[in-house]
């Protein structure tokens, strides 16, 4: 007889809360090996560990849509994924000691040296998007290197100034409803704008990037330093409504 844990088990012995992975079934991620007669989510080995791959590519930080196509395929190759994932991690591990190291030295000599190499995070960086490169080949990847491969970093720095200018005006409507026509609106040229300059997005993948902006964070602070504290978490709510309406 198979051994089956509840949902509940489950985010126990993962750290994964119970939310997200109703959401991961939600969006057909991970879907429950079974449910009960009561409708309560139960999962298996095999569930727990397509679980494990899609949080170790999170590691890599895919978006959600790219783990889902990357883990579905019929091609998909355990081992060298598993082989990627643990490459980072051993460079992440190695920052960290450098890190640690650095600390020691401060503690034991004092600043005698300003040393800024500890905090040098370019291999993880330039591994990670050589990750992404071998497995990016969705189609909003592609449509993504198509569009950025003619523009310069000047080209590049201005589309970021414009979509951080859509998070400052975001911000400005902090006191409105998240569900009024102005603010939905402006989702609408939140996602319009992604389109237009990245890739065609979804309401699933406006979606999942409503929930990175909210996730803390980088995104978080650089969306709350625009458009002043709360916004990410407004845009995220004011996302919400829109994809779910």
């Amino acid at each position: 007889m198979i051994a089956l844990k509840t949902v509940n088990e489950v985010s126990k012995l993962t750290g994964v809360s119970i939310r997200t992975l109703q959401y991961y079934d939600k969006i057909g991620l991970l879907r429950p090996t079974e449910y009960t007669e009561s409708g309560y989510r139960l999962y298996d080995d095999a569930a727990l560990e397509r679980l494990q791959q899609i949080l170790l590519f999170r590691e890599l930080e895919f978006p959600l849509k790219d783990i889902k196509d990357i883990v579905t395929r019929s091609d998909f190759d355990k081992k060298k994924a598993l082989d990627q994932q643990m490459e980072l991690l051993e460079l992440r591990k190695e920052h960290i000691e450098n890190l640690i190291n650095m600390c020691r030295s401060l503690k034991l000599r004092g600043v005698k040296k300003l040393d800024f190499t500890a905090f040098d995070t370019s291999k993880i960086e330039e591994y990670s998007r050589k990750a992404k490169e071998q497995w990016g080949s969705t189609p909003e990847y592609k449509e993504f290197k198509e569009k950025s491969k003619k523009r310069t970093k000047a080209d590049e720095k201005e589309i970021m100034k414009d979509l951080m200018k859509v998070f400052e005006e975001f911000g400005s409507m902090k006191e409105k409803d998240p569900a009024s026509e102005d603010v939905q609106e402006q989702v609408k040229k939140l996602q319009s704008f992604i389109t237009d300059h990245f890739y065609n997005c979804t309401d699933e993948i406006l979606f999942d990037l409503g929930r990175m902006y909210a996730g803390g964070g980088e995104f978080t602070e650089n969306i709350d330093k625009m458009g002043g504290a709360g916004t990410a978490e407004f845009t995220y709510q004011a996302i919400r409504i829109y994809c779910n309406r």
